[in-house]
């Protein structure tokens, strides 16, 4: 056991609301599980609340979005205690920072004290396992699984929280057994090519809970930029090359198709190509056709949009 050896005592009187004090504890990078405890107390003469205390976990340096804990009600007897799980994992460094806010005309004190870094899970807080990455097409639908060890009551709150702190609210809520639990969270916006951080937090009876960040990898499908090569011309069929090495958007490229048609119809015949070059045959002759490849990575909605079109004309019968 670890203690940090910090406290914090804000004197709340005769402070603007909004007015904040931070108190900010070293850097920390641990690998095994592990729980920090603390007490806490906002008191005041009246039994008012003086203002609130907020907990934030910021994780690699970065921002330090929105709290995972917090407390407004008074305490009114001694010190109250709380508990944070946080599973960021190793190599992840992690810092903690307690904030007190005032509220005017609230006089009193908010008050942080016995913190310490314990070499065990938290008694009364679930754990999170590691939260692992996703990686979706443009468009479709994302979702994370939260998967906690611990007991889950209806009374505990749980969200996905942004790495520039928005959160959003978890969906469904299951018991995987008496000692682990699982949520699902659809991310709404997909509808961008990009990569966004999310991590998952839980607030229970005894503290809160903070999983590692997990990458959502919104990919776009590919689309070439170049029309196919023509490379030989009959009668009859049409040789090409799909040009399928530049492309617009995102690879592995795991299907490619040949998307044809006449110019004058309206019908269209779509044929997979394993080569590198495809040969379209049993056309006929002296009509103009319009051909078009399609692009196709991993996962939903993994087929890009055609690329430009190669139009040619097959040759007249006899030649």
């Amino acid at each position: 056991m670890f203690s940090a050896g910090s406290f914090m005592m804000v004197n709340a009187s005769g402070r603007a609301s909004g007015q904040k004090a931070h108190l900010l504890l070293p850097t920390l990078k641990e690998n095994d599980t592990h729980c920090i405890d603390f007490h806490y107390s906002l008191s005041s003469r009246d039994g008012r609340s003086p203002g609130s205390l907020n907990v934030y976990i910021k994780v690699d340096g970065g921002p330090q979005g929105n709290p995972i804990w917090n407390a407004s009600a008074p305490v009114t007897e001694g010190w109250a205690k709380a508990e944070l799980a946080i599973s960021t994992f190793w190599p992840n460094s992690y810092q903690v920072i307690f904030e007190a806010v005032s509220v005017q005309g609230h006089p009193g004190f908010i008050s942080v004290d016995e913190i310490h870094v314990l070499a065990h899970p938290c008694r009364k807080t679930p754990h999170f396992l590691r939260l692992q990455n996703v990686e979706v097409n443009v468009g479709q639908n994302a979702t994370f699984q939260c998967i906690a060890g611990g007991k889950w009551s209806q009374e505990d709150k749980l969200w996905l929280q942004q790495w520039n702190g928005k959160d959003t609210s978890l969906m469904v809520t299951r018991s995987v057994n008496q000692r682990r639990f699982s949520a699902i969270v659809r991310v709404a916006d997909t509808s961008q090519r990009g990569t966004s951080r999310y991590r998952c937090v839980i607030r229970s009876d005894g503290g809160s809970g903070v999983s590692n960040y997990a990458e959502l990898s919104v990919k776009a499908p590919p689309t070439p930029i170049a029309p196919p090569e023509l490379l030989a011309v009959g009668a009859t069929y049409l040789w090409i090359k799909p040009n399928a090495n530049s492309i617009i958007g995102d690879g592995p490229i795991i299907l490619k198709e040949v998307e044809y048609r006449t110019t004058t119809g309206n019908w269209a015949e779509t044929h997979i190509v394993d080569a590198p070059t495809y040969k379209l045959w049993h056309l006929d002759p002296d009509v103009e056709y319009e051909i078009k490849v399609l692009l196709t990575r991993p996962g939903e909605g993994g087929t890009g949009p055609p690329g430009p079109p190669l139009i040619t004309r097959t040759k007249c019968a006899g030649r």
